[in-house]
C-alpha cells in the first residue's frame, strides 16, 4: 500500500481491526443456525427470521450510525457499538425462545451496522484519494473475523456438541478492539468535494461533480443491495444446502462456510495492489462475471460436494473485492460522508435481509437447489444495475476523466 504518514497507522489498525469484529458477528450466524433453531425448540423456516432481524438491525445501525459520525466524535461511538456486540454475542447461546432471540440479533445488527459504515468512512476521511488499497484491505481484515467464525462454530461443534463456547470466545475477541480503539483521537471529517483542486476553479466548475450526485448514490445504493443479498445469502444458507443434500455433516458443512469466507479473505489480500493499478470499473465487472460463473458450477453439479466446494471458492474470490471497489469508485465522483456512506450501507442491509429470507421461506417447499437459483437472478440483477451505472450514473463531465477523476 502506499506509504502514509505515521500518524494514520495506528487509527487504520483500529479500523482493521474493528471490521475483524464486525466479520466475526456477521458470519456467526449462519454455521449456527441448526443449533440455534435447536435451543429454541425452532423450525429452519421460522429461524430463517434471524436474517430479516440482523440485517434490520444493521440497516438501523448504518442510518443512525451515519449521521451520528457527522455530528460526534467516532471513536467513542465506535467503541459503545463493540460493547454491545460483545455483550450480545454472550448472550445468545442462552437465550431459550425465539422472540428474545430475534431482539439478541436485531441488536448485534444495529452495533455492526455502526461499525461498518463508521470504518468505511473514516478510512476515507483519513486517507483521500488514496483510500483504494486501504479500502481493499479494510474489508480484507472483515475477511479474516469471517473466515475464523465458522472454525471456531466447527471446533466447538467438535469438542462440546453445541455453539455455546464457539459464541462466548468471539464475545471476548470482541473486547481487546474497543481498548485500542478508546486511546485514539478522533479524525475530522472532510471539507472539499474528492477529485477537485479547490484553487483556481469557479465555483460552477466545482458544484459540477454534485449535479448527478442524488442519481449516483441512488445506483450504488441499488447495486449493493443485490451484491450483499447474494453474499449474505450464500454465506448465510451454504452450511444448510450441504447438509440438505447431504454433502457433508454439520461440522463440514461449517468448514464449507469457512472456506467461503477464507477465499474471500485471500482475494481481498490479493486485491490490495490490484487496486492500485486498475480502475474499479474493470475490477467490478470482474468480479461479476466470476460470481456468475461460481454459482453455474454448482448449479450445474448440484450433487457434487466437489462442485459445491468449488463453487464456494470461486464465489469467495470473486466476490473478494467488490464492496470495496464499489466504495473506491463512489469516492471518486461523490463526498463520502457518513450519511452517504450510511445509505449504501441501509441498501446492503435491505438485500441482506431480504434475499436470504426468500430463500428460507423458499427452501422446504421447492428444495435446496432454490438456494442458487435465487443467489443467480440476484446476481443477474447486480450486473444489470452494474451496466446502468456505467452507462449513466459515472459518465464523466466534459472536464473529467475517467472514473469521474478531473483530468490533468
Amino acid at each position: 500500500m502506499p506509504s502514509q504518514p505515521a500518524r494514520h497507522w495506528p487509527r487504520t489498525v483500529g479500523y482493521f481491526a474493528t471490521f475483524v469484529a464486525v466479520g466475526l458477528e456477521t458470519a456467526s450466524l449462519g454455521p449456527t443456525l441448526s443449533g440455534l433453531a435447536a435451543n429454541t425448540n425452532t423450525e429452519l423456516d421460522a429461524i430463517s427470521f434471524l436474517f430479516t432481524a440482523h440485517a434490520l438491525g444493521y440497516m438501523i445501525g448504518s442510518f443512525f450510525g451515519g449521521r451520528l459520525y457527522d455530528r460526534m466524535p467516532s471513536h467513542p461511538l465506535m467503541v459503545g457499538m463493540l460493547g454491545l456486540m460483545a455483550a450480545m454475542l454472550a448472550l445468545i447461546p442462552l437465550v431459550p425462545t425465539l422472540w428474545m432471540l430475534t431482539v439478541a440479533w436485531l441488536l448485534l445488527g444495529i452495533g455492526g451496522g455502526a461499525l461498518d459504515v463508521g470504518g468505511n468512512t473514516l478510512l476515507v476521511w483519513v486517507h483521500g484519494r488514496k483510500v483504494g488499497p486501504f479500502m481493499n484491505a479494510l474489508h480484507f481484515f472483515f475477511g479474516i473475523g469471517s473466515f475464523l467464525a465458522p472454525v471456531v462454530v466447527a471446533v466447538s461443534l467438535t469438542l462440546s456438541g453445541n455453539v455455546t463456547a464457539a459464541f462466548w470466545f468471539l464475545a471476548v475477541l470482541v473486547l481487546p478492539f474497543a481498548l485500542w480503539l478508546i486511546r485514539l483521537p478522533s479524525p475530522s471529517p472532510p471539507d472539499h468535494t474528492p477529485g477537485l483542486s479547490q484553487g483556481n476553479i469557479s465555483s460552477a466548475e466545482r458544484a459540477q461533480p454534485e449535479a448527478g450526485c442524488g442519481k449516483t448514490v441512488l445506483l450504488i445504493a441499488l447495486l449493493l443491495l443485490f451484491y450483499v443479498g447474494a453474499e449474505a445469502a450464500f454465506a448465510g444458507w451454504i452450511s444448510t444446502y450441504a447438509v440438505a443434500l447431504d454433502l457433508g455433516g454439520a461440522t463440514t458443512a461449517a468448514y464449507l462456510a469457512s472456506a467461503f469466507w477464507g477465499a474471500l479473505t485471500f482475494g481481498r489480500l490479493v486485491s490490495i495492489p490490484i487496486a492500485a493499478r486498475f480502475r474499479p470499473r474493470w475490477m467490478l465487472l470482474a468480479d461479476l462475471l466470476g460470481c456468475l460463473a461460481s454459482v453455474g458450477v454448482i448449479l450445474t453439479w448440484p450433487s457434487s460436494a466437489v462442485a459445491v466446494w468449488l463453487g464456494a471458492l470461486g464465489l469467495g474470490l470473486s466476490m473478494a473485492s467488490f464492496f470495496p471497489t464499489t466504495i473506491s469508485l463512489a469516492e471518486r465522483r461523490i463526498r463520502i460522508t457518513g450519511q452517504v456512506t450510511g445509505w449504501f450501507l441501509v441498501a446492503g442491509s435491505v438485500g441482506a435481509m431480504a434475499i436470504p429470507w426468500l430463500i428460507g421461506q423458499l427452501f422446504d417447499a421447492i428444495g435446496p437447489p432454490v438456494t442458487m437459483i435465487v443467489i443467480l437472478l440476484d446476481l443477474v440483477a447486480t450486473l444489470a444495475v452494474f451496466g446502468v451505472l456505467l452507462k449513466a450514473g459515472m459518465a464523466p463531465t466534459a472536464s473529467q476523466g475517467e472514473d469521474g477523476v478531473r483530468a490533468r
